[in-house]
């Protein structure tokens, strides 16, 4: 049985994810900071209550996971924040730390930790949960999008020095995704544009080609096929599941 470990893994996409990779008979092991959606997720998957940005847990964590499973076929780098809106200048210097911390060094810490187990066996497979925010810019959301776009130099590093291992990488770039997490996204925006949720929520909608809003079951998919053997020949690569962004700044 193969076994995926999925960070952020008690709601929202990564949920999803773990619903999905369990479904197709995976063992799941999920990590969250969020101690009661982790006591809402089925007892079948393996839990553990921890912030990816904590270096002494995280190294912790995978030492439990090498001796409890000896071995790792998927990590799903899944874990982020939205960081702050505003436009560059209102920024403020921690916040933009406290996102990119999250984001970014929150995945290196997740391979860092994966590489040594999945080089033993030479075989595996890594996906990031990214965003089409790191494909384009993204007004008000610098911290977000440049999390992002770091986040796709740091998969294609990762897939040029693990790829002689048998390890594969790939990031999965969402567009707007339902969800309670793009409503407040949205509510942000809308205050700073000063106008109504409802126009910022059809904008969006709008700088797409299906106009429409993914679901995080769409993402779920999206990384089940990516880590399977129809994919094995798929690394370097970021996959946009957004519905073809026409337009990533449509105008209000």
């Amino acid at each position: 049985m193969q076994k995926v470990l999925i960070t952020a893994g008690a709601s929202g996409i990564g949920y999803a994810l773990a619903e999905t990779f369990y479904a197709a008979d995976y063992k799941v092991w999920i990590i969250d900071v969020s101690e009661k959606d982790l006591k809402k997720c089925p007892k079948d998957w393996e839990q553990s209550n921890i912030d990816v940005c904590d270096e002494n847990a995280m190294a912790a964590l995978f030492k439990k996971i090498n001796d409890k499973w000896a071995g790792l076929d998927v990590l799903c780098a899944n874990a982020g924040v939205a960081g702050s809106t505003a436009l560059i200048e209102d920024q403020d210097a921690e916040a933009f730390r406290k996102c990119l911390n999250v984001n970014l060094i929150g995945a290196f810490l997740s391979v860092k930790g994966s590489l040594p187990i999945m080089k033993k066996q030479k075989k595996g497979t890594i996906i990031f949960t990214s965003s089409t925010a790191g494909l384009n810019g993204f007004p008000y959301r610098s911290p977000y999008s440049s999390s992002k776009w770091g986040i796709h130099g740091f998969m294609k590093t990762l897939a040029m020095e693990a790829g002689p291992f048998g390890i594969r990488a790939n990031a999965i770039a969402p567009g707007c995704v339902e969800g309670a997490r793009i409503d407040a996204v949205i509510e942000k925006e809308a205050a700073k544009k000063k106008t109504t949720s409802d126009v910022i929520r059809e904008a969006y909608k709008s700088g797409t080609s299906l106009k429409t809003f993914v679901n995080a079951e769409d993402i779920a998919s999206m990384a089940l096929f990516l880590a399977s053997e129809q994919a094995s020949r798929i690394s370097g690569q970021v996959i946009a599941v957004d519905g073809h962004t026409e337009n990533p700044d449509p105008k209000i």
